[in-house]
C-alpha cells in the first residue's frame, strides 16, 4: 500500500539516553498524537504509555529484537512514520540493528524524524491530517534475475 493513511501509525523509538527528550516531545504534542495509533519499543512504548496515558502498542525492547520488528512492519507497509531518538554519541550493542531500521525507513520512504527539530516539523506538518501517496521504487529492479522467480 503506497497511501500514508489520515491517521497514521507511528513508531517511537528512543536509547536510553534520549528518552527524556522524547518523553517530553510526546508530552507537547499529547494532543496530535492522540488522533493515530502509536507503536514502540519495548522500554520507550512503556515510558510513553505510563507517562502520558496514550496507548502505545510495544514490540520487544530494542536489542531484544525490537528494532528489527518494526523494521518489519516498515517493510509490510504497517508503520507510517518512524519517529527515532537516536544517540549519536553512545555506542549500542544493537547498532547494526539501528543502522538496518534507518535503511529500511529511508527504502520505504516513510517520513522518519531522528532528533527533535525534526520531529517538529513533521508532527506540524499540514500532511499529518491528510492522506498522502507516498512514492516507492520498483525495489525488484535491485535484485538479481535468479532472485526474482523467488519472490514468487
Amino acid at each position: 500500500m503506497n497511501i500514508i493513511p489520515a491517521q497514521k501509525r507511528i513508531a517511537l523509538v528512543a536509547h536510553d539516553g534520549r528518552k527524556d527528550n522524547l518523553l517530553e516531545w510526546v508530552n507537547f504534542n499529547r494532543d496530535t498524537l492522540s488522533g493515530h495509533f502509536l507503536l514502540g519499543t519495548g522500554t520507550t512504548g512503556a515510558i510513553v504509555a505510563e507517562q502520558t496515558g496514550l496507548p502505545v502498542h510495544r514490540y520487544k525492547s530494542g536489542p531484544l529484537g525490537g528494532d528489527q520488528q518494526i523494521g518489519a512492519k516498515i517493510s509490510e507497509g504497517a508503520i507510517d512514520i518512524l519517529i527515532f531518538f537516536w544517540d549519536p554519541l553512545e555506542s549500542q550493542p544493537h547498532d547494526p540493528d539501528v543502522k538496518a531500521l534507518l535503511r529500511l525507513a529511508v527504502l520505504y520512504n516513510i517520513p522518519t524524524a531522528c532528533n527533535r527539530a525534526t520531529a517538529d516539523f513533521l508532527i506540524s506538518s499540514e500532511l499529518m491530517s491528510k492522506d498522502y501517496q507516498r512514492k516507492l521504487v520498483d525495489l525488484e529492479s535491485y535484485l538479481p534475475e535468479v532472485r526474482k522467480d523467488d519472490l514468487g
